[in-house]
């Protein structure tokens, strides 16, 4: 499973191959792993490279902070196989939508300069024989329209502009 991550400020990617108290993961490049035991609720007693680190996680907002011997990391956490509201990327008053997850793009509904309704489908993505309806997260025109019929996609590539 990849996961996008904001630590500090700072965009990083964790791809967890296995998720449980023997978690295997790669992050920047190397593989690792680690044994994650719950000590209380929000503590955790990790063993990673020989050494054991307590964390305390909390909720603060959207995010979470992690607290490691003394060392506080503001972490985000993004599935970009989950849809939501914030899987559309923001700047400079455009709304770009990023593909959920990895699929084919079988119809697109709009085209560029179209205006467009907030809940109006844009396009259809198939993934695992399921069709997908990615629909306008606000009122606008479509600015831009990256998606093509018959195209492959992968989570998180942007597929259309609305302004």
């Amino acid at each position: 499973m990849k996961l996008q991550l904001t630590v500090n400020g700072a965009e990083k990617e964790i791809d967890i191959a296995t998720l449980s108290q023997e978690c295997r993961f790669r992050l920047d490049g190397f593989e690792r792993i680690a044994s994650v035991r719950l000590v209380e609720p929000g503590v955790y007693s990790v063993l990673l490279d020989g050494s054991v680190y307590d964390a305390r996680v909390d909720r603060a907002g959207q995010g979470l902070v992690v607290v490691v011997a003394g060392d506080r990391f503001e972490v985000e956490v993004r599935n970009p196989r989950s849809w939501s509201r914030r899987s559309v990327l923001r700047s400079q008053g455009l709304a770009t939508l990023a593909a959920p997850m990895p699929g084919k793009v079988v119809r697109v509904l709009v085209a560029e300069g179209d205006t467009v309704e907030a809940g109006q489908g844009l396009l259809v993505v198939e993934a695992m024989k399921m069709q997908n309806e990615i629909k306008a997260p606000r009122s606008g025109r479509v600015v831009a329209l990256a998606a093509r019929e018959g195209a492959t996609v992968a989570a998180g590539d942007p597929l259309a502009t609305i302004g």
